[in-house]
């Protein structure tokens, strides 16, 4: 009786920090938009992955990536535009909103987009940011998708060619991939595919659905006992074990991804599980992940959460490993050093706006 009324509990106060947390939320994402302003046009540092075939390529990174030259390095550039993009369209009577459509208008015209496109598509490019920033290229363009806003129709005009050029080399891609990369940073496939299945969704591309799915379900769909105490690497913001299993609950029934959870993750009925990481050092660029790695923990925790039965013993475990991650990685979002606040905003924005859970 006594483990009933605890699992009931903390069901209780989990709904009640959920319902009663937009107005905390509201008051975060000020803090987040505050980072991605300061960086989406901040051009150094930076930290590019560049394949040069000649002199001619020789240039800085505003010529290189007109449009993502901030915020340190592409991929962060992109997801701090989709910031902006989600916190503008989430919250557009604040204070932050003007501001951050001015920073996507300057960024997403249509000029600086076919010069993106031109750049990905060149000699030597062809695994460019692949997987970890095309997925967040494709999350951006999934928020403009849903924007119920005339300029951010332009933008999402505007980065059509772009994102045709990144879901042609995703796609082309896929068939080949004959074994998942189950790391804990830009390469893993579980997180992005996650994200480019819910733009596939979102954008009504039946035919990248369809692949991503498949994919989905050939890598992963036969994987059992994942070795969660092996985690997490010293350097991961990513969690191999969870992102395969968030990835999973937006592909299978409900039904058939609880039998599949049982198979793949021992979760306790009650008790203490998963703790948050420890932070050594936030100077440390690498280091700093291990706050991504809490946030993400967190989504993904709510995300797996989400797609089982509200009776299911393990959600209340769940949900309670999902709020100390959540407590956790959201001290660490500061502006305090840049290798962290270049992009930990992203990743507490993706969270605390329930973005990539369906009623998010």
């Amino acid at each position: 009786m006594m483990r009933l009324d605890l699992t009931m509990l903390v069901i209780v106060f989990s709904a009640i920090t959920f319902a009663g947390s937009s107005s905390a939320d509201s008051a975060a994402s000020d803090r987040f938009a505050t980072l991605a302003l300061a960086c989406v046009h901040q051009e150094y540092p930076n930290h590019i992955s560049h394949s040069m075939q000649n002199d001619a390529d020789v240039a800085p990174p505003r010529e290189l990536t007109p449009a993502f030259y901030g915020c340190l390095d592409w991929h962060s550039s992109v997801h701090g535009h989709w910031l902006l993009a989600r916190l503008a369209r989430q919250y557009p009577q604040s204070e932050y909103a003007q501001p951050a459509r001015e920073a996507l208008a300057q960024s997403l015209t249509r000029e600086n987009l076919l010069a993106e496109t031109a750049y990905v598509s060149a000699k030597g490019r062809r695994s460019f940011e692949r997987p970890y920033g095309i997925a967040w290229l494709l999350q951006l363009v999934n928020e403009l998708e849903e924007w119920d806003d005339d300029e951010a129709r332009q933008w999402r005009a505007n980065i059509a060619p772009l994102e045709s050029a990144m879901v042609e080399r995703l796609v082309s891609w896929l068939p080949d991939l004959t074994y998942p990369v189950r790391s804990g940073t830009h390469s893993q496939t579980a997180f992005a595919l996650g994200l480019a299945l819910d733009w596939a969704r979102a954008t009504g591309d039946e035919a990248a659905e369809a692949l991503i799915t498949e994919r989905a379900q050939t890598l992963y769909g036969g994987d059992t006992a994942c070795p969660l105490h092996y985690e997490p690497s010293g350097a991961d913001f990513l969690s191999p074990c969870l992102a395969e299993a968030d990835l999973m609950r937006r592909v299978l029934s409900p039904s058939a991804f609880s039998s599949w959870l049982t198979g793949f993750l021992a979760i306790p009925e009650a008790g203490d599980w998963l703790p948050a990481a420890m932070v050594s050092d936030r100077s440390d660029p690498h280091l700093v992940h291990l706050d991504g790695l809490n946030l993400s923990r967190a989504w993904m925790l709510e995300g797996i959460a989400s797609a089982l039965p509200n009776d299911d013993s393990r959600v209340a475990v769940i949900t309670a490993a999902a709020n100390a991650h959540r407590i956790a990685g959201l001290e660490g979002v500061s502006p305090e050093h840049y290798a962290g606040s270049h992009w930990l905003g992203s990743f507490a924005t993706y969270l605390v706006t329930r973005r990539g859970i369906a009623d998010g």
